[in-house]
């Protein structure tokens, strides 16, 4: 019985009692949306049709009088929802044109899917591997609004060093990492440790292979680790990630985000991305070129750096992306690569083992969306690797010295310069019908209006330096 069929998913249902089954899909943005059936009406033609939904009131889709789309779920993803009170049942979907039966050319899962069937079309790879590290922060009290009168932002947690003068009425217990002094401590300066360990647990309950947890850099900043993946599986599984994590940190009476820069003149959180190709079961990124790579590791780099700032569109996709991408904050902002060197934006970890040669990119954060983001870098890549991109000489000294850096590329520096590079560098991403123009105008429309809120309103930090002018 593969885990693919029908006939899996109903042994599944009732081996676990299920009540429920929960059909989920990914926006434009990379937000998890979902519409749960009562078991009672989920029969074959359910799983393997799927089932209709409105299109257009998800934003940068569809229009009112064209709404009606087909959500078809990838029954191989099957998995309990460890967050239900009910026992329900995930199922991951693709969405579907209902006239047609094809791929809908901005379901970010079947851009990742048509990428797959891409790179096995070329001959010479036929599987890519992402592994990404998503850092996020925890806070106990998050408040904002914007109106027309007022704006304002308040974040705190219990382990952020201003609050070591706070009175309490139970006293103040202090062990608080300073600011970026937070990186790997033991407990009590870690606080949330077995928080985590629930966090990890629950991922591995899922199905997701899971490897380490530690506090990051900031105070409140911590990451988890889970194995890599295929492409698609990759990305499901990043879903999963963040999913964990909001819903782990709610019952704990807290509440967690992978907003990029959520603390002022502190660390910001990043997800580095590692990938690899292979070939019939042997690694491609494996050579006699610089850092033990081959020829065509150095290519797909170099096709990476060339398509950087199109690449940041995609990886960094929110104004607030390029407020962590500044000197100063161990954000990887040069377009270089270096073995080992973590101030490169492109690194080249050192491993004892040849099959585990990658290279990792730095850049990215985990608010882009992942199908979208893996997909673009992969697409990056092997552009490079097809047209011998040269990704120049490497850098081996502390790219965060100006002296150092001077002279190399930087990454975008804001939303719409990414975007404006999207817009004239995308026939990379169209190779093999994988990208279409419809999703890069839709996603880039999409992108404008976030781009002309923030441009549009009124900040705090303005009335303090031009109140009195």
């Amino acid at each position: 019985m593969k885990s693919s069929s029908a006939e899996f998913v109903f042994a599944l249902i009732k081996e676990q009692g299920v009540s429920f089954v929960d059909f989920r899909f990914t926006d434009s943005r990379g937000a998890w949306h979902h519409i749960t059936l009562h078991v009672d009406v989920v029969d074959e033609d359910c799983l393997n049709e799927g089932i209709m939904f409105d299109g257009s009131s998800i934003a940068g889709w569809k229009t009112i009088d064209d709404s009606d789309m087909q959500m078809k779920p990838d029954l191989s993803t099957a998995v309990l929802d460890p967050f239900a009170a009910q026992p329900t049942l995930i199922l991951n979907c693709d969405i579907l044109e209902p006239l047609t039966g094809k791929s809908y050319s901005r379901d970010p899962r079947g851009v990742a899917r048509r990428a797959e069937e891409y790179l096995q079309s070329l001959g010479f790879v036929d599987t890519a591997y992402f592994g990404p590290e998503a850092e996020f922060f925890v806070f106990d009290d998050v408040r904002y609004d914007v109106a027309m009168q007022h704006s304002f932002y308040y974040v705190d947690s219990d382990e952020a060093e201003h609050n070591s003068g706070r009175i309490d009425p139970q006293g103040n217990l202090a062990h608080r990492p300073g600011v970026k002094g937070g990186y790997v401590p033991v407990n009590p300066v870690d606080q949330l440790f077995d928080m985590r360990s629930e966090m990890l647990s629950t991922l591995k309950e899922m199905g997701v292979e899971v490897e380490k947890h530690h506090h990051e850099v900031a105070p409140a900043q911590h990451e988890l680790g889970f194995k890599f993946s295929t492409l698609i599986k990759a990305a499901d599984h990043l879903q999963i990630y963040k999913y964990v994590i909001k819903n782990v940190t709610r019952m704990y009476g807290k509440t967690a985000t992978f907003m990029p820069k959520p603390v002022h003149k502190d660390n910001g959180s990043g997800m580095h991305v590692h990938q690899s190709l292979w070939n019939k079961g042997k690694p491609l990124f494996v050579g006699d070129a610089y850092a033990s790579l081959s020829q065509e590791a150095l290519y797909y780099v170099g096709g990476i750096i060339k398509h950087g700032h199109a690449l940041n569109a995609f990886t960094n996709p929110t104004t607030n992306s390029y407020k962590r991408l500044v000197p100063g904050y161990e954000a990887p902002v040069i377009l270089a690569y270096s073995a080992r060197n973590r101030s490169a934006s492109i690194r080249i970890p050192h491993t004892p083992a040849k099959n585990a040669k990658r290279i990792e990119t730095r850049f990215p954060d985990a608010a882009a969306n992942p199908y979208l983001a893996f997909t673009a870098m992969l697409m990056a890549g092997l552009d490079g690797i097809r047209n011998k991109i040269d990704p120049g000489e490497p850098h081996e000294g502390n790219l965060y010295d100006p002296e150092v850096s001077h002279g190399i590329p930087h990454v975008a520096g804001s939303l719409k310069q990414a975007l404006d590079a999207l817009d004239k560098d995308r026939e990379f991403l169209k190779a093999g019908n994988v990208f279409s123009d419809d999703l890069i105008d839709g996603f880039i429309a999409l992108k404008r209006e976030e781009v002309e809120a923030l441009d549009q309103t009124p900040q705090p930090i303005e009335f303090k330096m031009y109140y009195g002018v």
